[in-house]
């Protein structure tokens, strides 16, 4: 069974060849990654001020708003939530000091 977000990202696929005028998902892809990443900054803020001025149920909303942006992102660069998770899991039990210096020495 498909997750939540394994459906959000075919739909997002989807959406390349949608109308910009009918498609909110299309218009952002149609003014490029510069535009998408000015919505992520813009949700990044809400997630932080929910945090510190409204309650759970508005962090987990700004939060899902931010999610969805950052799969657009991803399907605008052709990068599958797969890899996404492959790289979670490659990292999953490696201490986050270790993480971090592996990637320097690379």
């Amino acid at each position: 069974m498909d997750s939540i977000l394994n459906k959000l990202e075919k739909i997002l696929e989807e959406r390349k060849s949608a109308s910009s005028d009918q498609s909110y998902v299309s218009s952002l892809y149609s003014k490029g990654a510069s535009s998408i990443l000015e919505k992520i900054s813009e949700e990044s803020e809400e997630v932080i001020n929910a945090v510190n001025e409204e309650g759970r149920k508005e962090v987990i909303h700004e939060v899902a708003d931010l999610w969805f942006h950052l799969l657009v992102l991803l399907r605008h660069e052709n990068i599958q939530i797969e890899e996404i998770e492959a790289e979670l899991a490659r990292r999953f039990g490696v201490s986050g000091h270790d993480e971090k210096t592996s990637r320097k020495n690379s």
